[in-house]
C-alpha cells in the first residue's frame, strides 16, 4: 500500500470518545425579591454525558441531559428542570482553507456562545443550559473569524423528552471577530431576533429586534479589558424599539504579589422605558445572556439598570480562588421597573421616583481538586435601597449557594 493511501486511511479512521459532567448544587434564599416571595431552598441535580465520533473532516456529537430540581417553591421552571432530554445533537464538517484557514458547517441542536455571552450564551450556570436548533457556518482565516447563524431557541419542558424548538424564538446573526493589533481585538456583529409571542409587562405581541454591536477586548501587560456597545432597533406589538446598552469590564492583575490579586471593575447601563415616550419601547432586551450575569445569585438582569461593580479575585494556590464582589444598582429610567435575568418584571415603577435599587455584597470560593472534581460556594446579601422602600415590601435578600462538579 502506498504511503499516501496509508495516510488517507489514518485520517478517515473513526474515533469515539466519552466525556461530560455531573453536578449537584444547592441554592437558598431568605426574603427573595426583598420579601415579595417566601423563603426558598432547593437542590439542583444535573448529568450531561457527551458522546463524540470523528472521522476525517466529519464529527457527530450527542449530549443528553438529566436535570431535576428538588424542593423549589411552586415547582422548578425551565432553568431549573428539564427531566431527561437532548441537550446537544449535531453533525459538523470542517475543511482546511489555505495554510491558516478553515471553513466549517454545523447542523442540529447545539449550545452557542458569541463573544462574552452578553446576548447569546450557553446559560451554563443555571441547571438547564439553553440549546438552539438550526445551522451555523464559520470561516476562520488567521486571527479573523466570521460566524453565520440561523437557529431557533429550544423551549424547555419540565417532563422527559419534551424540549422542542417548535414555536421557539428565532435568532440570526452575522458575527465577525478579529485582531486589530497585537493584544487588541474587536467584534462587530448583527443579531436578528424574532418572537411571535413576546411579552413586556402588560404589552403582548410580535417582537422583531435587531441588535448592532461593537466589542473591544484584549490585554496589555497586566491590564485586560472587555467593553461592548449594543444598539437595538425594531418593533414590539407595533411600537418602535429604541434601546441600547453599554457594558464594560476592566481588570489589572498582580501575579508577583501575595495571593496574586486581580482587581476588577464592571460598569454597565441598559436602557429602560420612559413615561414621556409611550409610543416607543426603550427597554433593552438581553436576549439569551449567560447565567449569573451580575454575580452568583443576584436576582437582577440587564434591563433598565445602571450597575457599578468593583471586585477582587485572590488566588492563594493554583487550585483555590476567592472572589469578593460588591455592586450598586440604580434604575436607568424612573418610568420603568426592575427585571430578572429572564426579562420578567419583578417590581413595577408605580409612583416610585427613587433610582437606587440597592447594594450587593457577595463572596465566593472555588476549589479545584484532582481527578476532575471541583467544589464551590457563595454567600451574598442584597440590601433594599430607596426604590425598594417606595415600591413595596422591604427586606434584605440573603443568598447562599454551593455545588460539587465532577468532570470526566
Amino acid at each position: 500500500m502506498a504511503e499516501e493511501d496509508r495516510a488517507n486511511d489514518a485520517s478517515d479512521a473513526v474515533s469515539v470518545s466519552l466525556s461530560g459532567e455531573a453536578r449537584v448544587r444547592y441554592e437558598g434564599y431568605n426574603d427573595p425579591t426583598w420579601g415579595d416571595a417566601p423563603d426558598d431552598g432547593y437542590l439542583l441535580l444535573r448529568l450531561m454525558p457527551l458522546f463524540k465520533a470523528e472521522a476525517g473532516p466529519a464529527r457527530i456529537v450527542v449530549q443528553p441531559i438529566i436535570g431535576y430540581a428538588i424542593g423549589v417553591n411552586g415547582g422548578g421552571g425551565p432553568v431549573d428542570q428539564t427531566g431527561i432530554d437532548l441537550l446537544q445533537g449535531y453533525a459538523d464538517l470542517h475543511q482546511p482553507l489555505g495554510e491558516d484557514g478553515k471553513v466549517s458547517l454545523r447542523a442540529g441542536r447545539t449550545l452557542i456562545a458569541l463573544g462574552s455571552q452578553r446576548l447569546l450564551g450557553t446559560r451554563y450556570g443555571p441547571n438547564t443550559p439553553q440549546p438552539f436548533d438550526g445551522i451555523q457556518a464559520s470561516l476562520i482565516r488567521g486571527p479573523a473569524r466570521l460566524d453565520l447563524i440561523d437557529v431557533r431557541a429550544v423551549v424547555i419542558g419540565a417532563k422527559d423528552f419534551d424540549d422542542s424548538s417548535k414555536g421557539g424564538r428565532r435568532v440570526r446573526s452575522v458575527y465577525l471577530t478579529t485582531e486589530a493589533a497585537r493584544g487588541i481585538n474587536f467584534d462587530l456583529y448583527w443579531i436578528g431576533y424574532e418572537d411571535s409571542a413576546a411579552r413586556l409587562t402588560a404589552l403582548e405581541g410580535v417582537e422583531t429586534r435587531d441588535t448592532y454591536g461593537l466589542r473591544l477586548f484584549g490585554e496589555r501587560g497586566r491590564v485586560t479589558w472587555n467593553w461592548e456597545t449594543m444598539i437595538q432597533r425594531g418593533t414590539l406589538a407595533g411600537r418602535r424599539i429604541r434601546a441600547w446598552s453599554q457594558a464594560t469590564e476592566t481588570a489589572i492583575s498582580f501575579p508577583g504579589v501575595l495571593l496574586a490579586p486581580q482587581l476588577r471593575l464592571r460598569a454597565n447601563i441598559a436602557s429602560g422605558d420612559r413615561t414621556d415616550t409611550p409610543d416607543k419601547i426603550e427597554s433593552f432586551n438581553a436576549l439569551f445572556p449567560r447565567g449569573r450575569y451580575f454575580g452568583e445569585l443576584t436576582p437582577l438582569g440587564p434591563r433598565n439598570i445602571i450597575n457599578f461593580n468593583p471586585g477582587i479575585v485572590l488566588t492563594p494556590t493554583g487550585r483555590v480562588q476567592v472572589e469578593l464582589n460588591l455592586a450598586a444598582f440604580w434604575r436607568a429610567s424612573r418610568g420603568d421597573g426592575i427585571y430578572d435575568l429572564a426579562g420578567r418584571e419583578i417590581r413595577t415603577a408605580g409612583t416610585a421616583q427613587a433610582r437606587h435599587i440597592g447594594n450587593l455584597a457577595e463572596v465566593s470560593l472555588t476549589l479545584d481538586l484532582e481527578n476532575g472534581l471541583s467544589l464551590s460556594g457563595s454567600l451574598g446579601a442584597f440590601t433594599d435601597g430607596p426604590f425598594i422602600h417606595q415600591s413595596g415590601t422591604v427586606s434584605t435578600i440573603l443568598m447562599a449557594g454551593g455545588e460539587a462538579t465532577y468532570r470526566f
